[in-house]
């Protein structure tokens, strides 16, 4: 298993918040946005984005560019690379979160 998949289960499978910092990627996969952007296509708290922003930026998944409320947001070039390890661990916890579903209807 590779570094940066390594480091995708912890930030996405394996701790809290994880499905947002996914939600955040995906989108940010189609095009560069600012918090505020972010904020009102996930329709999430303004704070919750700029915290799992600085999480994904500190673990180099999102570079910017620009300052302050310009800021920009963009996919790292190292996960541009391996977009298929995020997909492959997306779909995991898809199937995941419906069999834990199914559980609970029973």
């Amino acid at each position: 298993m590779t570094a940066l998949k390594r480091l995708l289960y912890w930030l996405i499978a394996g701790s809290e918040g994880g499905l947002n910092r996914a939600r955040i990627l995906l989108v940010l996969k189609e095009s560069p946005q600012n918090s505020n952007q972010l904020s009102e296509a996930l329709a999430l708290n303004y704070k919750t984005v700029r915290h799992h922003l600085d999480v994904l930026e500190k673990n180099d998944l999102v570079v910017t560019t620009g300052q302050r409320y310009g800021k920009m947001y963009f996919i790292s070039p190292m996960l541009e690379r391996q977009w298929s390890d995020f997909q492959e661990i997306l779909a995991e916890i898809g199937h995941k979160q419906l069999s834990e579903t199914s559980a609970e209807e029973d």
